[in-house]
């Protein structure tokens, strides 16, 4: 993995160093592990002093944090989205369709750390928060309605998850992510078709909502 390439002596934005850094982090901590990747390395990944690293976290375990709280809320803002719009089909397909997308480019990387690094995850996490199962209920609902058999909603459950579960099918494999996007697709696809028989499913949509 190279450094992030940037002009030489040009200033990064704040907005644009913190994006980075938690890129280069998450790309250690899954390539060599949590425990073994220092605060050093990081900051020698992307060229930068250890002080500019520690001006946006604290530690690893903030870069961690941030990575799925940040990843947590763009779920939200799209669940938020959905449930100011009249439930329709269109709806229904546009929002398993985002969520997917979402799951595609943030949540593989996210996933793929989590299953490496599951008790530094777990210890780094603040309790408290909202579950990503919970987020699943709410978007299962939103897709459906309220008066869903057991089945449909076990449908749009899995649907929902088919990309943490192909991470999890990846393990042992040389599965790149796009592999893991390709199968989730697919497989979503599959199981959601008898509940949305005549729309385009499942293409990779743009990560923010239309505009009303």
């Amino acid at each position: 993995m190279t450094k992030t390439e940037s002009a030489p002596g040009a200033r990064r934005k704040g907005s644009q160093t913190r994006a980075e850094i938690q890129e280069a982090a998450l790309t250690l901590f899954t390539e060599h592990g949590y425990d073994a990747t220092s605060m050093r390395e990081i900051a020698e990944q992307l060229g930068i002093t250890k002080a500019a690293l520690y001006y946006h976290f604290d530690s690893k375990e903030a870069v961690i944090v941030s990575l799925f709280t940040d990843h947590m809320r763009a779920m939200d803002e799209l669940l938020d989205w959905a449930a100011g719009q009249p439930h329709s089909p269109e709806l229904a397909a546009e929002l398993l369709s985002r969520w997917l997308t979402m799951s595609s480019r943030q949540g593989v990387r996210n996933m793929r750390f989590a299953v490496a690094n599951h008790t530094a995850l777990k210890t780094a996490m603040p309790t408290g928060q909202s579950s990503p199962l919970e987020r699943t209920d709410r978007a299962t609902r939103l897709i459906l309605g309220p008066a869903a058999s057991v089945q449909d909603q076990l449908s749009v459950r899995l649907a929902l998850l088919s990309v943490h579960s192909a991470v999890l099918a990846a393990q042992g494999t040389e599965a790149t992510n796009d592999d893991i996007v390709t199968a989730a697709m697919r497989t979503a696809t599959l199981l959601v078709s008898h509940l949305f028989p005549d729309l385009p499913l499942l293409s990779l949509r743009g990560p923010e909502p239309p505009a009303e």
